[in-house]
Formats: structure tokens, C-alpha cells, sequence
């Protein structure tokens, strides 16, 4: 059945089932206020075509993947709670209603391991799908993760590794030979492609791991849009440079061994790890309680946002610095 057949009204009263008994059944949602925490908003656009295919990806997978794209950016704020989300859905008139479920089901469940659920949300036809998300979570005061907070001296630290999410893209469009990677790296990287996990325990780590006495500043962002980005961003924010360390680079081995595998690594984006600027005793507590975790460089006294080879001195090239709309 398509959504023409449905109409808004029994579009709205099915997806409803995908959220708590009654919420859909007012014009906005009421939120429980909890002293001591600030409530945190994001917003985040997903496009047909510019952010998903058919060809690479399922509707359940996209659902999932939309949902960690905005709990990443809340766990990049320091979210400790997660409240929902609000989803909005731009859908041309034979659209099935199967494609819809599929994404329904997979915001669900990517929101359900961390407590949260669909809030509530609007629906309109259009030429093009799209899916607009605003996520809303928690953190407690004086504990918020700003770009802006790193300071010269401060470890960069990834919690995890980058460049297998487009390695992932890369093997579903096939752009690689598929026999230069091994098929548990296949596995592995397609898996991260569709279902990110965003890393609001990388949050909890970081809180585990503060050393006794030591004033909360953590400089840090999501690398949504690439490592070197991500990195360039805190930089120019905080009033720094940025010395990265290539033989520290958070990448698979095997993974490093292939000829893009370097520039995916720092500009191929999607990945949703947290990058971190923080004190170095901090920061090597945190690699202790966050496996796979690793530090990556360091900001410097330098121009503001440059990022350069710690071993050579050299600027990284334009290509590395990831995703921009509108170029």
C-alpha cells in the first residue's frame, strides 16, 4: 500500500504505534524538567540522495542510521540521557507504506538500548523522502563538552576508529574490489556504514575517568563529518592548532594496507566517534576505561583551526578535512 492510498490521518494514527501509548495525541510533547541538568537540542536533516539510497542501504538500516546520527550529537555534547525524538518525514505520494514501517521500526530500535522513544513528529508529501530529527537529552550542569574548550597542551583522543564506515559505502557501491578485504573487515565495515552505535558510553567513560580534583573542561565534537575535520573544528574553536600523529592514526590494519585507506581514515566521514581535547592525565585515564580508544595528537599554540603532521610539520591536504555541504 503507498501513502496516497493511507492519507496524513492513518499515516499519523499508524505511526503512532512506533512511540508510547498517547503520544501523538496532542500538538506538542511535555517534557519532565530535572533540576540540575540542562536540557540539550539538536536538529539533523537527512536528504534522498544526498545522505541515502536505496542502492546502499534498507529502510530498517536508514532508520537506525538516522536515529545515531542525532544521538551522536548528543553524546558530543556530554548527554548522560537521552528523552527521544521528534521525527519529521517528507514523503512523495507512492511511497509504500513498507519502506515507512522499515524506518519507523529501525528508529526504535536504535533509540531502545539507551531509554529513549519517538516523541512525536509531522508528516508532509513531497517530491523527494526526507527525514528531519531533533533529538533531545540530558547533561548535567557544568558538565557539557563544548568545541571550544580545549586549551594548548590538551591529548587529542578518538574513541574509536575511523574510515570504516566509507570503506563499508565504498564495497556496497562497489568502488573496491571486494577481494582486497577480508570478509570479516566486509562484515565489519558495511555493519558500520548502516548501523552506527553512537558513543554515549564513550560519555560515561569519560566521566568514570576524571581524576579526583581536576576542573570539568572537555573540548570535543562527533566525527560525522571526518577525523580531520572533527579535529579542525575543536582546533579553531578553542583558538588552537592541532598536531596530528600519523602513526597514531585510529584506523583498522588492514584497513591502513589499501591505497584510500589513510584519506578515509581522516576525511571519509560518518563514522560518529567522539574526538576529545582533553589535560593529558585525564586523557590517559580515559584510555584506560574506554577500550579502542587512542590518543591521535595534541593541540598547540598555532593558528587557530591549523591542523599539521606532528612529524613533519606539514599542513594536512584539503581533501582530508572531510564532508561540507554545498561545495
Amino acid at each position: 500500500m503507498r501513502l496516497r492510498d493511507l492519507g496524513e490521518w492513518e499515516l499519523l494514527r499508524r505511526l503512532a504505534a512506533y512511540a508510547p501509548a498517547g503520544q501523538f495525541n496532542d500538538d506538542a510533547t511535555l517534557l519532565e524538567e530535572r533540576s540540575g541538568q540542562q536540557m540539550v537540542v539538536n536538529t539533523d536533516v537527512l536528504v534522498e540522495g544526498v545522505h541515502f539510497s536505496d542502492a546502499t542501504i534498507r529502510p530498517r538500516d536508514l532508520g537506525w542510521r538516522a536515529a545515531a546520527a542525532n544521538l551522536s550529537d548528543l553524546a558530543a555534547m556530554g548527554c548522560t540521557g537521552v528523552a527521544g525524538i521528534t521525527v519529521a518525514l517528507v514523503a512523495p505520494g507512492d511511497t509504500t507504506w513498507n519502506w515507512v514501517e522499515g524506518v519507523y521500526a529501525g528508529l526504535r530500535d536504535a533509540l531502545e538500548p539507551h531509554g529513549a522513544v519517538i516523541l512525536g513528529g509531522d508528516c508532509s508529501s513531497g517530491a523527494e523522502r526526507l527525514l528531519s530529527i531533533t533529538a533531545l537529552g540530558r547533561v548535567a550542569n557544568g558538565t557539557a563538552i563544548r568545541r571550544g574548550d580545549g586549551a594548548p597542551g590538551d591529548w587529542l583522543v578518538s574513541s574509536g576508529p575511523h574510515g570504516l564506515s566509507r570503506l563499508g559505502l565504498a564495497l556496497l557501491l562497489d568502488e573496491l574490489d571486494a577481494a582486497q578485504v577480508s570478509p570479516a573487515l566486509q562484515e565489519r565495515a558495511i555493519r558500520a556504514h548502516r548501523r552506527p552505535v553512537p558513543r554515549l558510553d564513550a560519555v560515561a567513560a569519560l566521566h568514570s575517568s576524571r581524576p579526583s580534583g581536576l576542573p570539568w573542561r572537555v573540548g570535543g565534537t562527533d566525527s560525522s563529518d571526518g577525523l580531520a575535520a572533527a579535529v579542525g573544528a575543536i582546533a579553531a574553536t578553542s583558538g588552537c592548532g592541532a598536531l596530528l600523529e600519523r602513526s597514531q592514526l585510529p584506523i583498522d590494519p588492514e584497513l591502513a594496507q589499501l591505497e584510500p585507506g589513510e584519506r578515509w581514515c581522516l576525511g571519509g566521514g560518518e563514522d560518529f566517534e567522539l574526538v576529545l581535547a582533553l589535560p593529558p592525565s585525564w586523557a590517559e585515564a580515559l584510555l584506560k576505561a574506554l577500550p579502542g580508544a587512542r590518543c591521535i595528537g595534541s593541540l598547540v599554540e598555532a593558528e587557530p583551526g591549523l591542523v599539521c603532521w606532528q612529524e613533519s610539520g606539514e599542513p594536512l591536504a584539503a581533501a582530508a578535512h572531510g564532508f561540507s555541504h554545498f561545495r
